[in-house]
């Protein structure tokens, strides 16, 4: 593959940009930020099913 021909300036892909994307939200002053607690389980890791002590049990935990 070839290279362009030209390339675009930093306004042009800023317009593109804009075009594609919307405008961005205004940005959150430092005094409005509020510390976030997850308070959701943990969706990487699967629940567990059953007893515990038959989970430990049955994968060799102590």
């Amino acid at each position: 593959m070839s290279e362009p021909a030209e390339s675009f300036t930093d306004e042009e892909y800023a317009f593109l940009r804009h075009v594609r994307f919307g405008e961005l939200p205004p940005a959150v002053h430092p005094e409005d930020r509020v510390a976030s607690t997850e308070t959701d389980p943990r969706r990487d890791l699967p629940e567990r099913v059953g007893d515990p002590g038959e989970w430990n049990l049955r994968h060799g935990a102590a």
